[in-house]
């Protein structure tokens, strides 16, 4: 039976899989949540938009015809994962999770780490700061708690309506970073405390390593629980899944 992939996408490592698909002569969809207006390029057929729920994803499974299921959505998209989970089970399609290792606390580095957006938020509870906040637009109001700060936020695109802070700026830029222009960008602005999502992977990290650079804390936020599932690293790992051994793991 001819492979045909659904990539749940919204990482790099999704989109080079899409491509290391795309040359082994594989066909899918890579599907985008639409939070982003800026969407990659690559060489499958896209899909943007949410499949309403769990039961949704399975309908959708069946009529696109879709044989395998790769999750490679980033980490802190809990619910996603949960109903590709669901699905899979219900339809009985392979699924497999393409992630990226979690960081790890390095000599020089001055985390406090939280079990999740909530513990950060009554960690900002203290005297005004300027506070890198690197959680993604969709948690921001919850940080509206503690006004008391200035925020620096980076978005992939332009901010079409104010943000829920009395003082802060948007930056408008595209990873992958590099340590040096996130250590100026932070001492430009004068950054003495950094929240980030414990996203792992190598484009996003050069703000903890920047702020570990400056001597900076951060509040590091643990990632949720996901569904046990089957799990490579790399996409050469994640096509020979498919290949090969897809149709006796994830289900």
């Amino acid at each position: 039976m001819r492979q045909n992939l659904l990539i749940l996408a919204g990482t790099p490592e999704a989109l080079a899989l899409a491509r290391a698909a795309q040359g082994a002569g594989l066909s899918g969809v890579v599907s985008f949540a639409g939070r982003v207006e800026r969407l990659p390029e690559h060489p499958l057929e896209r899909r943007v938009g949410g499949f309403g729920g769990a039961s949704g994803l399975a309908a959708y499974l069946g009529a696109a015809g879709i044989t395998h299921v790769i999750d490679a959505t980033h980490p802190f998209a809990a619910q996603m994962s949960a109903n590709a989970a669901a699905a899979c089970r219900a339809t009985r399609t392979p699924l497999l999770a393409l992630t990226r290792a979690p960081w790890q606390e390095a000599p020089g580095d001055r985390w406090t780490r939280v079990a999740d957006v909530a513990g950060a938020v009554a960690a900002l509870r203290r005297a005004p700061a300027r506070v890198m906040l690197a959680v993604g637009r969709t948690r921001l109001v919850e940080f509206a708690a503690n006004p008391q700060h200035f925020y620096l936020l980076r978005f992939v695109d332009p901010a079409r309506a104010p943000q829920p802070f009395p003082d802060y700026e948007v930056v408008v830029d595209r990873g992958p970073f590099t340590e040096a222009a996130d250590r100026a960008l932070m001492q430009a602005r004068g950054v003495g405390l950094v929240v980030s999502k414990n996203s792992g992977g190598a484009g996003a990290y050069a703000k903890i390593a920047a702020a570990r650079a400056l001597g900076l804390p951060v509040i590091m936020i643990d990632r949720p629980p996901r569904p046990a599932r089957a799990e490579v690293h790399d996409a050469a790992a994640a096509l020979d899944w498919a290949a090969h051994a897809g149709a006796d793991l994830g289900v």
